[in-house]
């Protein structure tokens, strides 16, 4: 089976990957070869992509997830009592990575999801049974591990520099409809695309016109040095193949995912800018005397964040980070959410008529109020219903603004009264019964005094709903 996410108007088919055909135990051939090379510029377009194919493809590898699922019968028939819910092997298959020579693989997070049983398949056909060290759904990436023993396994070296520009030659190795591996080439289409299928403004994708079609998903995108400079995740098309409309979680983010995983993290940190901003609109930019509609326009500050220690000040508009220019509101997050904590960048920006270049240091997101998450339990609105106290950390997180201000935040409804109360996870609750909300004990000590007539005001896509209840 393979796995398929819808894009609104588009598809976004997230395949399967099967494994490469190469020597698992066998030196890497070097990349030049006395005869062939890959095509470096115009008059070699004729070459072959060959020696790069051959450095790249042993490192690409087959992944099958199995999981157990329940499979209701017809509502029909359960009305009569016939019937009855059974047990069934759901699989998907995918491709992976090796980064690392110890056994250590990446690829995409919707691959492995919920997996019980994963299985990665060598180009030998060598088996082994792989567990995740890390998931992180928000850049749709897994970090798997594998025992190989004292064998050294071939890897594709992650090129994270950045270096990649729009007309770039880039193969894409994968399984496209299981028919086994299949290499394609394209270039560069576009980089920094925020067409994320979860929304995620901090994400952003190298865009590829090289054919990605369901089967895909976790395979390599490699340059011409033979590196990998992102991981294939989804496609937009209105038929369901290939439309050369592909995009690739970029190598920086790869790695970053891969060093928590190796490191034991079993979470990303991603630093935050502090401050609230938008993208700079052609109105925008035509009231404030701009030549062009560009950059990210800061419209609030976190006090005492890593913006405010900055100097950053509500009206400017950031221009570049790090002497790249900030397209976009979404490209400045991506820009810093990328990066180590700790780590310090320029931020060139734009305040009046004028423009100057801040140091900025970048911080993770404060957990500030503490998380305090709980599982509300007995006869009120709240009932079957997951809230933690809503901070920076829980925004970042989520993929949420953290400027909504303090509350306490449902996470998820699982049963219960919540989930007849309509009730649904990113409701921020404000108040209960008259009473501010502002931290999960306030909210348990009003539900702890009881009644039988609740009225609840929460916050949802930045509007509030007031509603009574009888429980």
């Amino acid at each position: 089976m393979r796995a398929y996410r819808v894009l609104i108007p588009a598809l976004a088919i997230l395949g399967a990957c099967s494994d490469p055909a190469s020597k698992s135990n066998a030196q890497i051939p070097p990349l030049a070869q006395p005869t062939r090379a890959a095509p470096s510029d115009a008059a070699t377009v004729k070459s072959s992509f060959a020696p790069v194919v051959r450095r790249a493809a042993p490192a690409v590898v087959n992944i099958s997830s199995k999981r157990l699922v329940r499979v209701r019968p017809d509502p029909f028939w359960e009305m009569f009592g016939m019937g009855v819910p059974r047990d069934r092997i759901q699989g998907s298959l995918g491709s992976g990575v090796i980064v690392r020579s110890d056994g250590i693989i990446v690829t995409n997070n919707h691959v492995v999801e919920g997996g019980q049983e994963i299985t990665v398949a060598l180009a030998d056909r060598r088996e082994y049974t792989a567990r995740i060290l890390l998931a992180d759904p928000r850049t749709d990436l897994a970090v798997l591990k594998i025992d190989a023993g004292a064998e050294r396994l071939p890897t594709l070296a992650i090129d994270d520099t950045g270096d990649a520009q729009v007309g770039d030659l880039v193969l894409a190795i994968g399984d496209p409809f299981g028919v086994g591996q299949t290499v394609t080439n394209g270039i560069v289409s576009a980089l920094n695309r925020t067409a994320d299928p979860n929304g995620d403004p901090a994400n952003a994708y190298i865009q590829t016109d090289a054919a990605i079609n369901p089967g895909n998903s976790g395979g390599a995108l490699v340059d011409m040095d033979g590196d990998l400079i992102g991981v294939n995740s989804f496609i937009l098309s209105r038929s369901g193949t290939s439309s050369g409309v592909g995009f690739a979680v970029p190598a920086t983010i790869v790695k970053r995912v891969v060093e928590t995983a190796a490191g034991g993290g079993q979470a990303v940190v991603r630093p935050w800018l502090g401050a609230r901003t938008q993208t700079v609109t052609a109105e925008i930019a035509r009231s404030m005397g701009l030549a062009a509609p560009q950059g990210a326009l800061v419209a609030d500050i976190w006090p005492n964040g890593p913006a405010a220690k900055a100097g950053l000040r509500q009206g400017d508009i950031i221009v570049s980070v790090d002497g790249r220019p900030a397209v976009d509101a979404a490209a400045v997050s991506y820009a810093i959410s990328s990066r180590r904590p700790g780590e310090t960048l320029r931020l060139g920006i734009r305040r009046g008529s004028g423009e100057q270049t801040l140091n900025f240091r970048t911080e993770a997101p404060p957990a500030t109020p503490a998380r305090d998450q709980q599982v509300i339990s007995g006869r009120n609105p709240f009932d079957g219903a997951t809230v933690v106290n809503f901070s920076p950390a829980v925004a970042d997180e989520l993929g949420l603004d953290p400027f909504l201000g303090r509350g306490v935040l449902v996470t998820d409804i699982s049963r219960g009264f919540a989930m007849n109360a309509g009730l649904r996870p990113g409701d921020l609750i404000r108040r209960v019964n008259g009473q501010e909300i502002t931290s999960v004990r306030d909210l348990t000590g009003v539900l702890g005094r009881g009644g039988a007539q609740w009225q609840i005001t929460i916050e949802r896509n930045g509007q509030e709903v007031t509603a009574n209840f009888r429980t």
